[in-house]
């Protein structure tokens, strides 16, 4: 029998790849004007409509691949973004030695022995659970997807032995992750944005890179998007945060009703391979099995900053898993067993390794396009007749921009350069100037935490057992609210600031 809903569906989106493909602009210079948006737009829209993130990023590809002209959008785009460093780091390095990890601690129950440890001296209900995710994801403010790992898998078996669905977890860990490593500033990030400061354009009030550090950290009080959104995480956590009818209300009138961590078909990020504890015989698990390669990761990251150089986040990594892999081998695990968990815990993370691999497909699309240039220029026109909106409009277009191309550094590499010198056009004012400053920082924040294709909302949905759009449609209305509130702060001492 011919499914007469799925012929008119393809026909659909046959006629809409036909038109967009002779009604594509041709000799295109930067951008392409709003044909720039579609594919993000339509990644976007399909992400919520279908809850598949697979099928809707690769709509956004082949969409690019139709705009861009390039129809063999697997040596255009797939080749070059699987094949690039990037993609590589985060298959090697976030997603394998991470399945490695959980493997690992499903198998010796280092990471559930140290969360019943801590559960017994900290945690005795919901409440404190939700509490102590928050803390934990302060302590781990090293970066966003680190912040998400350690968080995550640190804290899920206390969250769920106290009925805490995934969804609030999950919030509470991506909330913390970012937003925090934007305002505790013992991290890459400073490094990182001064290096894009550091420009020709910014040269009257930034000469080199210590300036733009000392920028940075002037500018953290100003963040207000990450101090609003980890302040309501924190108010959320304790239960005090009025959630009016929100998707998490709902979520927690179930988990409280019904005890279920998941709503009814939903698809958690993590497989059984992650979940089902497999304790070897005659092994028996202790916090020394956790705190070694938590250790040694955090040692990596932490040390070198007190020397004065750069977390070696990825070397940190490799070496957890090593120091994993021989902790439970001196305390009795046979080899084989030991690699066999290391192989069941990378199967567990093999969907995120797919979604992960598209999304930056779809970042590389969106760079092709001239997506967040077309967004700069197309606001950026009255800014000279009414300066003070600048902060709240750089929020905004950060937000846009981070989520859709799914990545708040990607973001800052286009935003600063072109946002700053024009805030320094415009006034002259050092406050102002900070304004514009916490807004990208706020805004691409935004976009990286709550876009479905960033790896950060990826990785907190993987290490918490939640399901990605689940994760979106929950956090999505309490971020928008902190980016709201934010906004109208920007606004208002903006125009006491100029006026």
């Amino acid at each position: 029998m011919i499914n007469k809903r799925a012929v008119i569906q393809v026909s659909l989106v046959l006629a809409c790849a036909v038109g967009i493909w002779f009604l594509r602009p041709q000799d295109v210079e930067g951008h392409y004007g709003f044909w720039s948006l579609l594919p993000a737009v339509l990644t976007i829209i399909t992400c919520f409509l279908t809850r598949n993130v697979l099928l809707a990023l690769l709509f956004g590809v082949f969409a690019g691949g139709l705009v861009t002209g390039q129809l063999n959008i697997i040596k255009a785009f797939l080749i070059p973004s699987l094949g690039s460093e990037n993609y590589a780091q985060m298959l090697l390095v976030y997603l394998w030695a991470l399945g490695s990890l959980l493997g690992l601690w499903n198998r010796n129950g280092g990471a559930r022995y140290f969360a019943e440890k801590l559960a017994k001296r900290f945690v005795n209900s919901r409440t404190s659970a939700k509490v102590f995710t928050w803390c934990m994801g302060v302590l781990f403010h090293q970066g966003g997807t680190i912040s998400t790992v350690l968080t995550g898998t640190t804290v899920k078996p206390i969250s769920d032995k106290h009925g805490v669905a995934h969804e609030e977890l999950a919030y509470v860990v991506d909330s913390t992750a970012s937003p925090i490593a934007t305002i505790i500033p013992f991290n890459v990030w400073p490094i990182y944005i001064a290096g894009l400061i550091t420009i020709e354009p910014l040269s009257a009030v930034i000469s080199n890179k210590e300036d733009a550090i000392k920028m940075f950290l002037y500018a953290i009080p100003f963040n207000f998007y990450a101090w609003i959104a980890v302040s309501m995480t924190l108010l959320f956590s304790l239960g005090r945060l009025p959630l009016f009818g929100t998707p998490m209300a709902k979520v927690i009138e179930r988990v409280t009703t019904s005890g279920e961590l998941d709503a009814a078909g939903s698809q958690p990020m993590v497989s059984s391979e992650l979940t089902e504890s497999n304790l070897p015989e005659g092994y028996t698990a202790s916090v020394v099995d956790f705190l070694v390669p938590i250790l040694v990761l955090l040692g990596f990251c932490i040390i070198p900053l007190a020397t004065g150089g750069s977390p070696l986040v990825f070397e940190g990594f490799g070496a957890a898993v090593v120091a994993a892999f021989t902790t439970s081998i001196i305390r009795g695990m046979e080899v084989s067993t030991a690699f066999d968990a290391m192989v069941q815990g990378i199967k567990g993370v093999t969907i995120g390794a797919i979604v992960l691999g598209l999304a930056v497909t779809l970042a590389a699309v969106s760079s092709a396009l001239g997506t967040a240039d077309f967004v700069i220029q197309s606001t950026s026109g009255f800014l000279i007749s009414w300066p003070y909106v600048l902060p709240s409009l750089l929020l905004f277009i950060c937000m846009f921009v981070a989520f859709s191309i799914g990545s708040s550094w990607g973001t800052y590499a286009v935003m600063f350069p072109i946002a700053l010198p024009l805030a320094l056009v415009l006034s002259q004012d050092p406050t102002y100037l900070l304004l514009c400053f916490g807004a990208i920082m706020g805004g691409a924040v935004f976009g990286d935490q709550c876009s479905p294709i960033s790896d950060t909302t990826i990785l907190s949905s993987l290490a918490c057992g939640s399901d990605l759009m689940d994760h979106v449609n929950t956090q999505l209305p309490l971020a928008l609210i902190a980016a709201g509130l934010s906004a109208v702060v920007y606004l208002l001492i903006s125009f006491i600031v100029l006026y």
